[in-house]
């Protein structure tokens, strides 16, 4: 039996054994490091940035759906460089400290990709007004865009698939989003955008589904526990 950890990070005793947050995470399958853990006195930061990254999401899924007939999702600039960029870069620079390289990584990336994603949609950028003549020629810089963190999150699904069910499944639900959006974009097709937006939302309550399960984790009286399927 795995006993929580405090807030603080400090390990507790159950069955006359010892564990620490880095246990924690490997019993989670955030840390899927086979090597030696790494002390740190910095407490568990990936709720933190599996919230961002939820939230963030569920915004533009929802844009992408085309909830209450939004098409324009100019709106989500703001928590996309704040929530799910800023947000989710520090929840990664935080996992390095504690030696999970991917978390780090994972956290540190998509961070990245939300920061880029906004800057598009920010016209003091000249992105858009770069392609304000060619239309076509934007959904194919964006199609090409959108398949390259198809590829970045397959790459990780490589990393936890067969190690975790949940982050299996949110990171396969991500990758057939991307792909959907890729889709639609050298396409045009507004079903498949709202395809992408469909396993969009999917994937933002998987992340709201681990995020909490991380948080109970770590509290000593926890009223319940959230399974994620550690193979």
């Amino acid at each position: 039996m795995v006993s929580p950890t405090s807030e603080k990070g400090h390990a507790s005793t159950s069955n006359n054994h010892n564990y620490d947050e880095t246990d924690v995470e490997q019993q989670q399958g955030m840390d899927t490091n086979e090597g030696p853990a790494h002390p740190s006195g910095i407490s568990n930061p990936a709720p933190m940035g599996l919230f961002a990254f939820a939230s963030t999401t569920f915004i533009l899924s929802m844009y992408n759906v085309n909830a209450r007939g939004i098409t324009a999702p100019n709106v989500v600039v703001g928590m996309a460089i704040f929530g799910g960029g800023l947000t989710q870069f520090i929840a990664g620079m935080w996992e390095f400290p504690r030696g999970n390289v991917f978390g780090a990584t994972a956290f540190s990336s998509y961070g990245a990709f939300w920061m880029s994603y906004a800057t598009i949609f920010i016209p003091s950028s000249g992105i858009l007004a770069a392609y304000a003549d060619a239309p076509d020629e934007l959904a194919s810089a964006l199609g090409i865009y959108l398949v390259t963190w198809l590829m970045v999150t397959v790459f990780f699904l490589l990393c936890v698939v067969r190690r975790n069910i949940a982050f299996t499944v949110l990171l396969s639900s991500l990758s057939v989003a991307f792909a959907c959006l890729a889709a639609a974009q050298f396409s045009g097709s507004v079903m498949v955008t709202k395809a992408g937006g469909a396993f969009g939302i999917i994937t933002a309550f998987v992340a709201y589904y681990i995020g909490v399960s991380e948080m109970l984790v770590a509290e000593r009286r926890a009223v319940l526990t959230l399974p994620t399927g550690h193979i």
